[in-house]
């Protein structure tokens, strides 16, 4: 019995040393600071096509990779942006948040004001910018944030004027995301409007 416990325990500790080695490895992007942003072409929940090649030249761009509508750290990182919406749009930029959501879902959740989570309700604004989807994953793909379940990892970009990546937040914090762009827009010196 101690011999079949022991191997069980063994068996465990090694799937989660794979899993931890795993995670960790996600953790670093293949794109650099530098690098072209790779180009899209997504539908967003206003209705629009969104090409980043679009951009090029006259604004910087953000895009704020999020795994899942509904869930409790993108409904809270979807509160800070759309709650604070206005003072970035201070700044000469365009900012998304993008998933790997169908379209459907992505409106619904755009347009949600009240969002239960489990015994929680999170009131929300309406998002005030375009939620992107890309079901097909190829965009989530070329920028590395797809994991190995399926869904994007919270990371944002922001990609410059010229259309190459300025920074990468790796360490998103939903309650503060908003404020943390704010920050980062500030220390890229983005022009205001």
């Amino acid at each position: 019995m101690r011999y079949v416990i022991g191997m069980l325990v063994t068996t465990i500790l090694a799937a989660t040393v794979t899993s931890v080695a795993w995670a960790q490895s996600a953790q670093t992007p293949t794109l650099k600071v530098g690098d072209m942003a790779p180009d899209f072409s997504l539908q967003g929940t206003d209705g629009k096509t969104h090409k980043l090649s679009d951009y090029r030249g006259k604004s910087s761009v953000v895009v704020a990779w999020f795994p899942k509508a509904f869930t409790q750290g993108c409904t809270i990182e979807c509160k800070s942006l759309a709650e604070n919406g206005d003072r970035i749009r201070k700044y000469n930029v365009v900012y998304f948040m993008a998933s790997v959501d169908p379209l459907e879902e992505n409106i619904k959740f755009a347009k949600a004001t009240s969002v239960k989570l489990g015994e929680t309700v999170v009131e929300k604004k309406e998002a005030d910018f375009p939620m992107l989807s890309d079901p097909t994953k190829e965009t989530a793909k070329a920028y590395g944030v797809l994991n190995e379940r399926g869904f994007a990892t919270r990371w944002t970009f922001y990609i410059d004027k010229a259309g190459r990546i300025a920074a990468i937040d790796t360490n998103v914090r939903p309650p503060t995301s908003a404020e943390d762009m704010i920050a980062k827009l500030d220390e890229l010196k983005i022009a205001t409007r």
